[in-house]
């Protein structure tokens, strides 16, 4: 290969790394942090999974659940800040492990971070399309009284079409389009605020808020809001609600090599876009718990936002508040995609995925075009459990629940923050003789580091555990203080199929580790020559 032109700053460290420039960096800054921002979307993950903080916990695993895990996300954001900033390549976490580690090490992360970035796609366009369903039945009783799951999954798959055409036909259209919709949630988010703040005639004061407990697990511990297994098995499980909004901010380091400056842009990009997203998100949630009007109302509709809105706003208002929740939602739907290709077709690259030849195809506008194909499909397949109909009310008053979205967002956070955790870890292990890229830690990566590891581990192993006696096997009955199955038979439909899902894919990326990888697979494959790198030093 010959260099017919000199190489920018960004070349000659990707070419460092060992690639050439393949894919367009047209990305500013402001694009790279505005991906990230989308994707963690408090526009998505604060009303598609309050239900999770508001059954299990109340108000005080919002208000006060929200900042404190949010710190804990900003250390790890923090952490790979710093590993961005040295290696600033497609390949992320994936690259990041198998350098700092090994191939195996690299392998691992690298699928996990996969199948975590393919759920949380799955999980946010299925959230944009039952929200946009409901904002329509807002403003219409007719299409409110023709709802079913099926046409939820309908409107779900328009939405895999329509964000997939649009990750096809342009990479500079997609860096427009996230710098919209940076302020498309600023002022989305400060509408709806001053909504619920202006329209309500009451507000709940700042007792229910910061101290008001709930238990509406369908009698873990008894349906007790107090005790042991409350403070420290029902709340973590309400935690879920910040760490599944505020993830998919490593898309800072798969858009990398589109960006300029990458080295400090998409340093920059990981922790502004959680340190801003923490401040919005809890001002937003806090509006909705000041909206409450009847508590007992909410927790009798399973602690679906819509619930308040309907409660606070009525249908006109409330169905306002829904459609901007629904189009912020479609704007994150399609930047997730948009990193989960990208990390794909690196991952792709060099070799480590089925059809490899496939994913890291680009077209004529150097997109990753079948990639994106592929990510859609996988989505969608993954979704289709949410077509199971869940009825935790009666056959009068029905309240239809989704325990396979809960399962899907959960898949996704496991599969994402278990991929952060392992460079992270390799990180602190390598001590000093990590070499620091433009933006570091200093020295403050030797506390750091093991916080956001002992984090992950934690909080990983809360969301694999059972949401609901009922999705809980008869031996587990007495030890989560739960009715018998006399009481509440066991169903499969309410299991957290996260165990099954995560657990299965953890034995099949060992099988094939050991069956094949470890033969052929080397970690990252340069596609450059090193002669290119040395005669632009030499000039």
């Amino acid at each position: 290969m010959s260099q017919t032109t000199p190489m920018n700053e960004d070349e000659r460290r990707l070419a460092e790394l060992g690639y050439k420039q393949d894919l367009n960096r047209s990305w500013s800054g402001f694009s790279n942090f505005a991906i990230s921002f989308s994707i963690i979307s408090i526009l998505a993950g604060c009303f598609t999974t309050f239900f999770q903080a508001w059954n299990n916990g109340g108000p005080v695993a919002v208000s006060w659940g929200w900042p404190i895990i949010s710190v804990f996300i900003l250390i790890i954001g923090l952490c790979m800040s710093e590993l961005v900033s040295a290696y600033p390549t497609s390949g992320g976490i994936y690259w990041w492990a198998s350098k700092l580690g090994s191939p195996k090490a690299g392998y691992y992360t690298g699928w996990l971070n996969l199948i975590g970035l393919l759920a949380i796609v799955a999980s946010v366009s299925y959230g944009c399309a039952y929200f946009f369903d409901l904002a329509f039945s807002f403003f219409s009783d007719d299409w409110a009284a023709g709802y079913s799951l099926q046409r939820v999954f309908i409107e779900f798959l328009i939405v895999l079409v329509l964000i997939s055409a649009l990750n096809i036909f342009s990479s500079h259209l997609l860096a427009i389009i996230n710098n919209i919709s940076v302020w498309w949630h600023v002022a989305g988010a400060t509408l709806v605020v001053l909504i619920l703040i202006l329209v309500p005639d009451n507000h709940q004061s700042m007792s229910f808020v910061f101290t008001e407990r709930v238990n509406n697990t369908g009698g873990l511990f008894g349906g007790e809001n107090t005790g042991f297994g409350f403070w420290f098995y029902v709340i973590p499980l309400g935690f879920l609600l910040t760490q599944y909004t505020i993830t998919g901010y490593d898309a800072s380091a798969h858009l990398s090599e589109e960006t300029h400056g990458a080295a400090d842009s998409a340093a920059k990009g990981i922790w502004r876009s959680i340190f801003y997203s923490a401040i919005g998100g809890w001002i937003l949630l806090l509006a909705f718990l000041f909206a409450v009007q009847d508590p007992d109302g909410v927790s009798a509709g399973g602690g679906a936002v819509s619930v308040i809105f309907d409660q606070a706003l009525g249908s006109n208002w409330g169905g306002l508040v829904l459609l901007i929740a629904a189009s912020g939602q479609f704007y994150c739907s399609t930047a997730c995609l948009t990193s989960t290709t990208r990390m794909l077709f690196a991952f792709s690259r060099d070799g480590a995925v089925p059809g490899a030849r496939y994913w890291s195809k680009l077209n004529s506008n150097r997109v990753p075009v079948y990639a994106v194909l592929l990510a859609a499909l996988v989505a969608a397949i993954l979704t289709l459990p949410a077509l199971i109909e869940i009825n935790i009310g009666s056959a009068e008053e029905p309240i239809i629940v989704n325990y396979a979205f809960a399962a899907v967002v959960s898949i996704g956070v496991i599969g994402l923050y278990l991929a952060f955790a392992i460079p992270i870890w390799l990180r602190w292990r390598a001590g000093t003789s990590f070499r620091q890229g433009s933006w570091n830690l200093g020295s403050k990566w030797r506390w750091m580091a093991p916080i956001a590891v002992a984090e992950i581990a934690i909080t990983s192993v809360y969301f694999i555990l059972p949401f609901t006696p009922a999705g809980a096997p008869g031996f587990l009955r007495d030890i989560l203080g739960a009715p018998g199955t006399d009481e509440v038979p066991f169903s499969w439909k309410f299991v957290n199929y996260t165990p099954i899902v995560t657990g299965s894919a953890l034995l099949l990326l060992w099988l094939g580790w050991h069956l094949s990888a470890k033969k052929w697979f080397t970690g990252p494959k340069s596609n450059i020559d090193p002669e290119v790198v040395k005669a632009f030093d030499e000039r």
